[in-house]
């Protein structure tokens, strides 16, 4: 039997009923896909014209540096706009009906951001306690850069919301009522497009994995609460513990205060480190759920 949709989510996904066929959804991917491109070119190539440097590619994808992690932070502008366009061009909808009420998104977004860095908080302290990490960045430059890297994270948090939480999720809803379709389906897209062996090794499988089941937990928030609010703040503070303050050594250390004694592809620690993640992300889905999905 097929679960009846909350009022809250069937608000959400109106916008789409009106043009749900599969052959938009699919030129809407195409939509995605060529202006995240356009867009990932056009700011590398502007970013290593100021810099004088044809390396700033490189650099970029490398984010080993506060200038290559905030430029690969900003080629997330094409994956925001993208969704947008499709939206316009190929559903005849607002932009905005991707995010939901306006009130909503925003009294949530800070509501799951500040209760998720709450709940994130012990389990980073008792990390400190356990492990010697290794200073990154000076703490002066590190608060200096954290205006731009919380306005970059914001973005690159933003921009995929919008692409499977909003988009996809809201598209798929409105062809198809199971949860197969419209949870599940585009949960195990965001993990694959997060396998990565060549940083992470023969741990690749089980970061995808993780990757996948956060992308279930934030699927379920935006069908609870009707808005991508909560779903993007759990994002969002999730990705500033990861990219600002502790990164795993070997992904994107330019931004962070402290990077961790072991790199992405160890098999010993990290894999016990990535099931304590996910059962803390749990955690957090579920108070998000009982506290912003009334």
């Amino acid at each position: 039997m097929t679960p009846r949709l909350s009022p809250a989510f069937e608000a959400y996904i109106r916008p789409a009923r009106g043009y749900p066929q599969l052959w938009r959804l699919a030129l809407g991917c195409g939509v995605i896909v060529l202006t995240y491109l356009g867009l990932l070119v056009a700011i590398i190539s502007a970013a290593g014209a100021l810099a004088g440097s044809e390396a700033m590619m490189r650099t970029a994808a490398e984010a080993e540096t506060p200038a290559g992690t905030l430029v690969l932070l900003a080629t997330f502008l094409g994956m925001a706009v993208g969704p947008m366009l499709a939206a316009w061009l190929l559903h005849a909808r607002a932009p905005s009906t991707l995010f939901g009420h306006a009130p909503r998104v925003l009294r949530h977004f800070a509501a799951a951001a500040a209760l998720s860095a709450a709940i994130y908080l012990p389990p980073l302290a008792a990390w400190f306690w356990a492990f010697d990490a290794v200073p990154r960045l000076d703490p002066a430059l590190w608060l200096t850069l954290l205006p731009l890297g919380l306005a970059g994270l914001a973005l690159q948090t933003g921009a995929e919301e919008l692409v499977f939480r909003g988009y996809l999720q809201q598209q798929l809803a409105a062809r198809f009522r199971s949860p197969i379709a419209w949870m599940i389906l585009p949960s195990l897209v965001f993990g694959v497009v997060h396998f990565d062996p060549n940083t992470a090794g023969s741990n690749a499988a089980l970061y995808a994995a993780a990757t996948a089941v956060f992308a279930l937990a934030a699927a379920d928030l935006t069908a609870r609460t009707g808005s991508l609010g909560a779903a993007w703040g759990l994002h969002f503070a999730n990705n500033v513990f990861a990219v600002l303050i502790v990164a795993v050594d070997g992904t994107l250390p330019g931004l962070a205060l402290y990077t961790t004694p072991y790199s992405a592809d160890d098999t010993g620690t990290l894999r016990l480190l990535i099931a304590g993640d996910i059962a803390v992300l749990v955690l957090a889905w579920a108070a998000l759920r009982r506290t912003l999905g009334r």
